[in-house]
């Protein structure tokens, strides 16, 4: 049990930073910087960046390592961008100034085949600074742990199909852009629907449930299609109006057939939403007996935020390296302040 608060930086303070500052102090977290490039909101306070109602004397920055240099932050909690190869750079940067970092970076909850270049590198440089790196959220607990804790009531497994939903409007744009949000039919095949390499969230959650489970994998495939709509519908992410038959965003189903003889297919679908429209996250898995289950309408952003902060014990817990969360200790809600779970 550690003596003193957990420290953390929020490295990058978009639409989802807000939702976790307020997690972070309502568990015990002391926030000790904040960084973003984006000038509408460098040098604000993050009180009132993330509207607490009381000033933190905590200022959001566009020079991260000043902000690493004037705090010995426990952990770093990076929200920029959704794929490896973007993120490398400011990765490094929170690890080579020995701090632990979380992730909401969707293909760091298991990059190791879709990324290996930076994922190893990456690895390396934890190690050698005696610190973790970890992606988590929503697919930590609802698309990898609580999916392979029903397989285990099961005498026989032979397929787990997924499918989840989500607004690509409460993330931002560099997400809505992945999904090929706002693009002409053209653009999104020769961008997104070509691209067999460029993995949806669904891959990588589908290759660490395979890793959990002990399956090896015999071959992965996806096929991504777009949404479009009839009529037109205004995103104020893109901040423009999509017209009619662009792409709204886009469904990705992603098929993994192991040597054991299991089956994975999972269908990872992020849109702009109508307002009759909300999240899914549906489980169907067939085997001895069969078995369904749902989390209806879940709320992504807050059950991302929130385990974003209840995962940090965790990371703080784990080896050195990148460790992923289907490796990890199990995450728990922290009922007391956080430094009450850091050994």
């Amino acid at each position: 049990m550690a003596l003193n608060k957990v420290k953390a930086i929020q490295y990058g303070c978009g639409k989802m930073s807000k939702v976790i500052f307020r997690y972070l102090i309502e568990h015990g977290v002391e926030i000790v910087g904040a960084i973003d490039n984006n000038p509408a909101v460098v040098g604000q306070d993050v009180g009132d960046f993330a509207e607490l109602g009381y000033k933190t004397g905590i200022k959001i920055s566009d020079d991260a390592q000043a902000v690493f240099d004037s705090c010995q932050a426990d952990i770093a909690i990076v929200t920029i961008f959704s794929y490896m190869p973007e993120m490398y750079e400011f990765f490094e940067l929170a690890l080579k100034n020995k701090v632990n970092v979380i992730t909401t970076c969707e293909e760091a909850i298991y990059p190791w085949n879709t990324s290996p270049a930076e994922t190893n590198r990456l690895d390396r440089i934890a190690k050698e600074n005696g610190v973790t790196i970890m992606g988590s959220g929503m697919q930590d607990i609802y698309w990898i742990n609580m999916p392979c804790l029903m397989l285990a009531g099961m005498n026989q497994v032979k397929k787990v199909k997924g499918i989840v939903s989500y607004n690509v409007e409460d993330y931002g744009l560099a997400l809505a852009e992945a999904h090929g949000a706002g693009y002409d039919l053209d653009k999104f095949d020769k961008e997104i629907a070509s691209q067999e390499s460029f993995p949806s969230y669904m891959w990588n959650a589908a290759e660490a449930i395979c890793s959990k489970m002990n399956w090896t994998i015999a071959s992965i495939s996806q096929e991504s299609v777009p949404y479009t709509l009839e009529e037109d519908i205004e995103s104020e992410t893109l901040g423009r109006v999509i017209p009619a038959g662009q792409a709204t965003g886009m469904s990705a189903v992603t098929t993994v057939k192991t040597h054991q003889g299991i089956e994975l297919e999972v269908e990872c679908i992020g849109k702009v939403y109508r307002p009759e429209d909300g999240d899914m996250c549906d489980w169907y898995i067939t085997g001895e007996p069969d078995m369904e289950f749902t989390l209806k309408k879940p709320d992504t952003v807050a059950l991302t935020c929130g385990t974003i902060v209840n995962r940090i014990p965790s990371v703080l817990a784990a080896e050195p390296g990148f460790v992923t969360s289907e490796k990890a200790e199990p995450t728990a809600f922290t009922t007391y302040p956080m430094h009450l779970y850091v050994k």
